[in-house]
């Protein structure tokens, strides 16, 4: 037996599933917990009316992330109600706070089994909606920073001339191939059925409305902290998280890209806002989207607690 398949049945232990959560849990509380006196100094700070907008803005970028993956498990062939999905994806989206860079795609599948969605459908759903959420955020990053103004792309000017070969991974066809590759790497057998265009054309709008909200609430941020209003502000705000997110998904040995992500977003702003104010930025946006993670996993586990708890409906009797 090779590691992956040994790996997946070592997780389908409920001990060794229950420590996995726990620990995810805790390094996202952690998280937060190491820079609260800091957060506590930006929010003195920050508007109300800004951060309120920007916590908000966050919680909107997740749902869209949800329902890009959502609408590729849908079009694989498992189209899990509301309850169900919103337990598979905010409990599983917590092993991004474990190091690694594929824990939330792991324990998708094991809890999508617990709904009858088999773990081949659900890695290649979870897969596809990393990769999608990727390759669009990269799309996204080399169509607004440009428009942004002159040298905002820097070091990543490549990305504009890659964006046309990046566009053409969103194809059907060609996604279908590389989930195909990878389920046969895994040694999990072909996809049961091929992605359509509809289905994958959702997911795609999905992710591409999640990165100019998520750009927004880094915009809503940083015009309370006195970047000026304007087009050019909020495309720099949209096309610079989404190509930080990429970054610090891409270095796979930091949980949910820490480090990285603040990184990239800090040299993109710099020339916008005082080295302080951007700092308290992109303190703020991890702070920020770590909680909506952690409120998604906490309505997961309650919905799964509730439909434990709920009585059997009995059958109608006959005639």
């Amino acid at each position: 037996m090779s590691l992956v398949p040994r790996t997946l049945a070592l997780l389908r232990s409920p001990v060794v599933r229950w420590a996995f959560l726990l620990a995810a849990v805790a390094l996202a509380v952690v998280a937060v917990a190491s820079s609260w006196d800091e957060v506590r100094a930006a929010a003195a700070g920050m508007p109300a009316a800004h951060l309120a907008a920007a916590a908000a803005a966050a919680a909107v970028f997740v749902w869209c992330t949800f329902q890009s993956w959502r609408a590729l498990l849908a079009d694989l062939g498992s189209s899990l109600p509301l309850g169900p999905a919103v337990t598979v994806f905010g409990v599983s989206q917590v092993g991004k706070y474990v190091p690694g860079g594929v824990w939330n795609v792991v324990a998708a599948a094991e809890i999508g089994a617990d709904h009858r969605v088999p773990r081949a459908r659900s890695l290649a759903a979870m897969a596809l909606s990393v990769l999608v959420g990727v390759v669009s955020g990269c799309v996204v990053a080399a169509v607004s920073l440009p428009l942004a103004g002159a040298g905002a792309l820097g070091r990543w000017e490549w990305l504009v001339w890659c964006s046309p070969l990046l566009v053409v991974l969103l194809l059907p066809p060609v996604l279908g191939r590389l989930v195909g590759l990878a389920l046969r790497l895994l040694r999990r057998g072909e996809p049961e059925r091929p992605l359509s265009w509809g289905g994958l054309g959702r997911a795609v709008g999905w992710a591409v409305l999640g990165w100019v909200v998520a750009g927004l609430h880094v915009w809503a941020l940083a015009s309370g902290l006195g970047l000026a209003p304007s087009v050019r502000s909020a495309a720099l705000a949209v096309g610079g998280y989404a190509l930080a997110w990429v970054a610090g998904f891409v270095v796979v040995l930091v949980p949910a890209g820490a480090g990285v992500r603040e990184a990239v977003l800090l040299a993109l702003l710099a020339g916008s806002l005082p080295h302080a104010q951007v700092l308290l930025v992109v303190l703020l946006s991890r702070v920020l989207l770590t909680a909506v993670d952690l409120a998604f996993a906490v309505a997961g586990l309650a919905v799964r607690r509730d439909r434990r708890r709920r009585p059997p409906v009995a059958a109608a009797p006959e005639g």
